[in-house]
């Protein structure tokens, strides 16, 4: 009989605006994983739009994990994305120990992704208290893989922000995150000038690999929970993590390309519907 692989994504759901779950849903499963949301919170829209309906779930979230537990559902990832409150880590750390049931002897142990989001370009999110960006610090320890902006890096290891770092200042900053983090950690969306970088820390050899896109367009909404999914996806599918994240990249750049062509808003993320034929295995 055939098995197909199951990812559990905890991320909120935004109707509009082609974020977190929405992006994750169609993303994952067309790459051939079978994708098992936990909603953080419903929004109609994400937030930075000048308007939206919000309802924050971490209230029901314990019953909607503990059913979960009941039906005794088994995962072979877990990807975690925007998280609100100390409360929501705390739930997630838990679901984390009961599902993931890591044995690192074991190359197919439920494998753990954290986008610990919080900030970017030098700013931490304003929802995120000093107590919230500690909690993220704790969840981290848990990844298998952690992909941080250098935002998020610096919050993670208290390194004063700035745009660009030496090699040398680099490979301390990833030292610093794998004291933090045991896994393997990807830097991503690095400014090179002309280029956007990711670059890959391997824990076991401690080399960096640096993985360089030239920019095609301007930023958008959206692109980090493409990146993520993509990642998580093709890890399950047993890509290597620098063909996953590669694969990530390319299609990202694909997609910004083309939106280009379309009259939309940034906030509303990156047209990448009509190319999800291309993640197909």
């Amino acid at each position: 009989m055939k098995y197909q692989k199951k990812l559990a994504v905890i991320n909120d759901l935004s109707g509009y605006g082609r974020c977190s779950l929405t992006v994750a849903l169609p993303v994952v499963s067309a790459m051939g994983v079978q994708c098992c949301p936990v909603p953080t919170s419903i929004l109609s829209n994400h937030t930075g739009y000048p308007t939206y309906f919000f309802d924050d779930y971490t209230g029901k979230l314990p019953s909607y994990i503990e059913k979960w537990k009941e039906l005794e559902i088994s995962f072979d990832g877990i990807l975690t994305g925007f998280l609100g409150s100390a409360a929501q880590i705390a739930i997630v750390e838990d679901f984390i120990r009961h599902f993931a049931k890591k044995n690192n002897e074991d190359p197919h142990h439920c494998k753990v992704i954290i986008d610990p989001i919080m900030g970017d370009h030098g700013k931490v999110y304003s929802t995120f208290t000093p107590e919230l960006c500690d909690r993220m610090k704790s969840l981290a320890a848990h990844a298998d893989i952690l992909t941080p902006n250098l935002t998020e890096a610096c919050i993670l290891t208290d390194t004063p922000y700035r745009p660009h770092f030496s090699a040398k200042e680099l490979a301390f900053l990833f030292d610093r995150l794998h004291a933090l983090c045991p896994g393997c950690i990807v830097l991503t969306g690095m400014d090179a000038g002309v280029y956007l970088a990711n670059i890959i820390f391997d824990p076991v050899s401690g080399e960096m690999i640096t993985l360089r896109k030239k920019r095609v367009a301007a930023e958008r909404c959206g692109t980090g929970d493409l990146f993520s999914a993509i990642v998580a996806a093709g890890v399950l599918q047993n890509m290597s993590l620098f063909t996953a994240v590669q694969k990530a990249a390319d299609f990202i750049c694909l997609c910004l390309k083309e939106t280009t062509q379309y009259d939309i808003s940034r906030f509303d993320g990156v047209v990448f519907e009509p190319f999800l034929k291309y993640l197909t295995p």
